[in-house]
């Protein structure tokens, strides 16, 4: 996945970037689930056909709020004081759900990295949203092998 597949859909965005500021993290989360969410899989499937099922197995190893909680641990000295904050305000918005299969920190710092790739998308930071797309699976990888 590259910067223009992003930017083409970035171009449906009726989004002011000082009002970016003034959106929830859970809207932030939101979106960066969801852009996570397409980037796992267009890596998954780009690695050759596979049944759905096991596509799918292997995508939960990616977005489960333990992975994203560990990625967001490790990449957060590398943040600038806007990502921090940005981090910091998305694991402490009230979600008002309780995770049934993640431990509740673990989920609150996956709500902040959730918020961070949403944010980034939305303010069009496109080089720094997949240089950070790319730490993440990179440092699951380092994960699997220790």
């Amino acid at each position: 996945m590259n910067e223009e597949v992003f930017r083409e859909m970035g171009k449906e965005l009726q989004i002011r970037r000082e009002d970016l500021k003034m959106y929830s993290p859970l809207v932030l989360a939101y979106v960066g689930d969801a852009v996570f969410e397409l980037y796992i899989r267009t890596l998954l499937v780009g690695k050759g056909n596979a049944p759905v099922h096991k596509l799918h197995k292997q995508s939960i190893d990616y977005v489960k709020a333990k992975s994203q909680s560990d990625t967001i641990h490790r990449m957060l000295e590398d943040l600038s004081a806007e990502e921090q904050d940005v981090v910091r305000r998305g694991r402490n918005a009230k979600s008002g759900t309780i995770p049934k299969n993640a431990d509740v920190t673990d989920y609150k710092y996956a709500t902040g990295f959730e918020s961070l790739i949403g944010y980034l998308y939305l303010k069009e930071d496109y080089p720094r949203l997949l240089e950070l797309l790319k730490i993440s699976v990179e440092s699951n990888h380092e994960d699997k092998k220790a």
